[in-house]
């Protein structure tokens, strides 16, 4: 078993923490009104929000998050966080890990 405390921030939104050829898990945060310039992922992708509170949209339906919500965004599915009202934290995991599609 391995196990890792998650990093600090150092600047970037998303930070890794875990890798196996079939799954990777980090944590994504987003501050208040910042821009989501994500762009649609060759993996399946689970979300589940840790802290905060946005607006969520994917193919086009907008939802309201906010602490222990859980969204799933199939693999090539259009998505991003927006209008971030308090700081966003996300655990996010990919199937199979993020990257590993070509």
């Amino acid at each position: 078993m391995e196990m890792r405390t998650i990093p600090p921030v150092n600047g970037h939104p998303y930070q890794e923490f875990l890798r196996s050829p079939d799954l990777s898990v980090g944590v994504y945060r987003l501050r208040p009104g910042a821009t989501d310039s994500q762009t649609p992922h060759k993996e399946d992708e689970v979300y589940y929000v840790l802290a905060g509170r946005a607006k969520f949209t994917a193919e086009g339906k907008t939802v309201e998050v906010a602490a222990g919500m859980c969204l799933f965004v199939p693999a090539l599915e259009s998505h991003r966080f927006h209008d971030i009202t308090e700081p966003l934290e996300v655990l996010v995991m990919f199937g199979p890990a993020e990257g590993s599609r070509s």
